[in-house]
């Protein structure tokens, strides 16, 4: 298959893919309607699970490139980067910005310690800390997106916003504070998470930034 000129294997495509995904993940999810937003985490999965997907293929069929490793940790970012931005923009989602800057602030400078590694002739392997971060993230939104999805239904089938849930006093304003409260203690934990994981990384390879 060729993009834009270059000639992509199977496990290339699988990765493209997943980029050529985010535009449409992003539309489904903005439009206030539990069935776009269902369709919007159905898209958010299968674009993580071709993460996997295109890993096997390379290793199995023995086609791992130089792009392909440039082009599966670029498209990973991609995603989530979109996924947490558009949750601060959504103002039925208590989640503040400076969480998201974080996350990907650490993404940037992980990104460009290997790059430094990379001009100084080292290349520096993902460690377990940093899976553990992706996948972290991964869940998150996936549970986040759950959350809009219920926004949503009971938007569509009991005819009131979320936050108005919190104004009764039996067990539609508990759900209406969990709602509320969720997306921002999953977000703080994984921004935590993100962090440790970067900070480790930086101080593992801290003797790249000597020079």
């Amino acid at each position: 298959m060729d993009f834009l000129g270059l000639k992509l294997n199977p496990a290339n495509q699988l990765t493209l893919l997943r980029i050529l995904l985010i535009p449409f993940f992003m539309l489904f999810m903005f439009v206030d309607n539990i069935y776009t937003r269902i369709f919007a985490l159905f898209i958010f999965i299968f674009a993580s699970l071709t993460d996997a997907w295109d890993g096997m293929v390379a290793r199995k069929r023995n086609i791992v490139t130089d792009s392909g490793k440039f082009l599966d940790p670029l498209a990973d970012k991609m995603l989530i980067s979109a996924a947490l931005i558009s949750f601060v923009e959504l103002k039925e989602l208590y989640i503040p910005g400076w969480m998201v800057v974080l996350i990907i602030s650490r993404e940037f400078m992980i990104t460009g310690l290997r790059t430094l590694g990379a001009a100084k002739n080292k290349i520096l392997a993902a460690e377990k800390a940093g899976k553990f971060k992706t996948t972290s993230q991964i869940v998150a939104i996936i549970t986040i997106l759950v959350i809009l999805i219920v926004n949503s239904a009971v938007h569509k089938f009991w005819g009131i916003k979320v936050g108005e849930l919190k104004r009764f006093s039996d067990w539609r304003g508990d759900l209406g504070w969990i709602l509320h409260l969720a997306p921002f203690v999953l977000m703080f934990i994984t921004t935590i998470l993100t962090l440790i994981s970067g900070i480790g990384y930086i101080r593992k390879n801290r003797e790249l930034l000597v020079g």
